[in-house]
């Protein structure tokens, strides 16, 4: 698999996302490798909790883009890059298929979550909080015994229109997704877009504290949004929805300017 030149976009997979790795060459953000090397390379999984509590639950929207920042907050965390403690871990999960999984926890069970090394990111009533990369098969105990299936959330009241100049994550439309996938598919999207920034793009949007907006595209501009050559994650097809399908597109505004027309699409 070609590594692209920064600032040029593809479209690509949820769990096998090629990105231009890290332009300031981070080990923990290196090229990745081919695809045979991804496949027989160790498989990790990047855990997300989001907190459920029965007497109030997060909104949708919120917990969606909560997620998606918690992603970019551990990428760009000193731990995760360069020498730090959890950048070799980064580096095994990227190397390999990049998975995500989102379990819910309530009470004690969010507690000893909190307690685990990690990262808990707020949104405004939502409450995520992600960790370092695990072996696939290697999940802490108090992790592992965290419901992952069933997670379902609402929105009240419709979501605003998002900011037309800032960071939109745009979901498919067409698509039936858990609240658990959809956050997931989201945290790809977000990631997706940090991997294409240059140095300068990443610090300024890390400096304002990563604002993006998660939101389902209108059904008339989806295939518009897959052609635009804009990063787009397709699905690996494990769980929910088939194989191949279309889930995000990452529409970063820095990205935006430099479109290419492009071909193609779901």
């Amino acid at each position: 698999m070609p590594v692209r030149a920064a600032g040029t976009l593809a479209r690509v997979t949820s769990t096998d996302l090629d990105g231009t790795g890290d332009p300031t060459g981070s080990p923990a953000d290196r090229p990745r490798p081919a695809e045979t090397d991804r496949d027989a390379a160790p498989q990790y999984v990047l855990p997300l909790v989001v907190r459920i509590e029965r007497d109030g639950p997060p909104a949708l929207t919120d917990a969606l883009e909560t997620a998606a920042r918690a992603v970019l907050v551990l990428l760009a965390d000193e731990r995760a890059t360069g020498d730090g403690e959890w950048a070799a871990a980064v580096r095994d999960w990227q190397d390999a298929r990049i998975r995500k999984v989102v379990r819910r926890a309530r009470g004690a069970e969010w507690r000893r979550a909190e307690a685990l090394p990690g990262i808990t990111v707020h949104g405004a009533h939502a409450e995520v909080r992600v960790f370092p990369p695990v072996p696939l098969d290697g999940w802490p105990k108090d992790l592992a015994r965290l419901q992952v299936s069933g997670t379902h959330l609402d929105d009240p009241r419709a979501p605003e229109a998002p900011d037309p100049d800032g960071v939109v994550l745009w979901l498919n439309p067409e698509l039936d997704m858990s609240a658990g996938k959809a956050m997931a598919q989201a945290g790809h999207g977000a990631q997706l877009a940090w991997w294409e920034l240059t140095p300068a793009e990443r610090a300024a949007w890390r400096e304002a504290g990563f604002p993006l907006s998660v939101r389902s595209a209108a059904p008339h501009r989806w295939e518009g949004l897959t052609r635009s050559d804009l990063p787009v994650v397709r699905d690996a097809g494990f769980t929910e929805i088939a194989p191949g399908s279309c889930t995000v597109v990452a529409d970063h505004p820095a990205l935006r300017a430099r479109l290419a027309p492009a071909a193609g699409g779901c």
